[in-house]
């Protein structure tokens, strides 16, 4: 029933512009969120020692992994300390 009502809302959307790009800014952060996540992950660390890499307080790394905003100088600095490099691209 909730998955009707969503592709239900989904498709009602899908010709509302200003929709669209609010999805598809929800959908970057989601992105960004999955790949600290997972790098963290791989590199076998926690929020808290990421954070202390950054030089940031444990709850920056909290809000980027629960798909807040967050600049690109943090971004790269996130990238940095999980030893990656930060690339941005328009497609």
């Amino acid at each position: 029933m909730k998955r009707e009502k969503f592709e239900r809302l989904l498709e009602e959307q899908a010709h509302n512009p200003q929709a669209k790009i609010s999805f598809e800014i929800e959908k970057v952060k989601l992105d960004v969120a999955t790949l600290v996540i997972e790098t963290r992950r791989e590199a076998g660390i926690t929020q808290s020692e990421l954070a202390a890499r950054v030089k940031v307080p444990q709850s920056t790394v909290a809000r980027i992994e629960n798909c807040e905003n967050t600049s690109i100088d943090t971004l790269s600095k996130v990238a940095s300390a999980l030893n990656k490099k930060l690339i941005v691209s328009f497609e």
